[in-house]
């Protein structure tokens, strides 16, 4: 799929989901849902399409700075915790995420980080993009093992990084965070 055809699949469900596009927070998050609805308008073909290029697209910003980013605001974030916040950032649009991706600290200055630092409700994080492409995919076929052999099938040749991309320092020391993410850092820390 056409990188410009998959953002634009996002933002589709982004302005269905109004003005809580912005926000993982549950329970009532209708981002997903909006998701699932526009992926269940394609074809099962697209639909796999679409979860191969999510991969694609969350793996460009598998960057330490930006883990470090997720750390801080998060307060920790593990393995788990890094694909949900990458899931999570990519709904918030193209915009936000490539902002992010190249310049973490540029997250200093949405809402829901601002909310989160107030320790408000608020979250960037969503479990899986998985989750809706499974579920339109199981509206139209009524099972989702083709889709999964499809993704498994397309994505079999390419190399996952062993490592993040970027420069990494520790998540813990504060002055390295004040350094590498000032903004990040003066909402969390100070």
């Amino acid at each position: 799929m056409d990188i410009n055809e998959w953002w634009g699949l996002v933002e589709r469900a982004r302005e269905a989901a109004g003005d809580r596009a912005d926000d993982r927070d549950p329970p009532d998050d209708p981002l997903p849902g909006a998701l699932t609805d526009v992926l269940a308008a394609l074809e099962p073909e697209r639909i796999a399409a679409f979860a191969v290029t999510a991969v694609d697209v969350t793996r460009s910003a598998y960057r330490w700075p930006l883990w470090n980013a997720a750390y801080l605001i998060e307060g920790g974030c593990g393995d788990d915790g890094f694909m949900d916040f990458r899931d999570g950032l990519a709904l918030l649009g193209r915009e936000t995420f490539t902002r992010a991706v190249a310049d973490p600290d540029s997250l200093a200055g949405l809402p829901v980080v601002i909310r989160m630092s107030r320790g408000e409700s608020g979250w960037i994080g969503y479990e899986s993009l998985n989750t809706p492409t499974a579920e339109a995919y199981h509206r139209l076929r009524g099972e989702t093992a083709s889709l999964d052999a499809a993704v498994e099938a397309a994505l079999r040749d390419r190399i996952r990084p062993a490592d993040p991309a970027g420069e990494s320092w520790d998540a813990e020391d504060a002055d390295a965070a004040r350094r590498y993410l000032p903004r990040l850092a003066a909402l969390f820390l100070d």
